[in-house]
């Protein structure tokens, strides 16, 4: 569960103005002598100055006292805490809530049935507990990079790159649904270092190199052989609709034989790569 407890603080430019105060009465007592009190008041005046801070939108200050957390500042503008916290000194504490992107490597793994293939992924997250951010885990950058990794790894060795079974999800194919398995499994790898996953997909996805080839031609094979079956089965039924044509409109009257010749040949006119070169028949139909 969350840790991150929510800090208000004093207007820095009221305490700013209290130093001013203080200062010019720091340099009254020092001119009336008062040497001690005037002392006094110089030091608490360079003291308080580090307890003002500035925060930009959408960035956060954590605040910690003699290694105890103190809470978080999230609201913009000019603060002063307690000085001992150090909070202008300790950029570290300084925690950006705005949204990052993150590319990651291309890695080299083996999909589902053992292909070796390339993927990338970009991930866009942000911090949303600034405390299980900096106190939960070491270096939440480096945190969220190693296991966004972890992730992808996983992720390509749970889905075929292409041609699965029956209603088999694919990488390539099914983008929408391998993105959400992605950022699912990011979130709950993150959420121990206070980060919200907003999005997750491929961004680069393709056999390996020593198989590249091989898998173009499969893939240009399929194709010509799915061409191949909407060529003969266009071909099929037109065959059939002018046979159907000429024996209901009494154009000829053709025996089994003779069906058989002109099947063939207007299988091979409709079939065939190359233009077919007729051939004229100046006799009888069965000479």
């Amino acid at each position: 569960m969350s840790r991150e407890i929510s800090r208000s603080t004093l207007s820095g430019w009221f305490i700013l103005l209290v130093q001013l105060l203080v200062f010019v009465g720091g340099v009254v007592m020092l001119t009336q002598s008062m040497i001690i009190p005037a002392i006094f008041a110089l030091v608490l005046f360079i003291f308080n100055f580090f307890g003002f801070f500035v925060l930009q939108p959408n960035t956060s200050q954590v605040l910690v006292l003699f290694g105890n957390y103190k809470g978080t500042v999230k609201k913009s503008g000019f603060h002063w805490v307690n000085p001992l916290m150090f909070p202008a000194a300790l950029p570290s504490l300084k925690v950006s809530l705005r949204s990052r992107n993150l590319n990651g490597e291309t890695l080299k793994v083996n999909d589902k049935k053992g292909n070796p293939i390339e993927i990338a992924a970009v991930v866009v997250w942000h911090v949303s507990d600034t405390f299980q951010a900096l106190f939960e885990v070491d270096q939440f950058k480096e945190y969220v990079r190693i296991q966004s990794e972890a992730a992808v790894r996983l992720l390509a060795n749970s889905y075929p790159y292409d041609h699965g079974e029956d209603g088999e999800t694919t990488l390539r194919c099914g983008v929408d649904e391998v993105s959400n398995a992605l950022a699912r499994e990011l979130q709950e790898r993150l959420k121990k270092a206070g980060v919200t996953v907003e999005e997750a997909r491929l961004s680069h996805l393709v056999y390996a190199p020593e198989i590249a080839g091989a898998m173009l031609r499969r893939q240009q094979a399929e194709a010509v052989i799915a061409a191949r079956q909407k060529i003969v089965t266009g071909a099929v039924s037109m065959v059939g609709m002018a046979l159907d044509y000429l024996k209901e409109n009494g154009v000829v009257n053709l025996d089994e034989e003779r069906k058989a010749a002109m099947v063939s040949n207007l299988l091979v006119i409709l079939c065939g790569d190359k233009e077919a070169s007729p051939v004229i028949n100046t006799g009888t139909l069965y000479a």
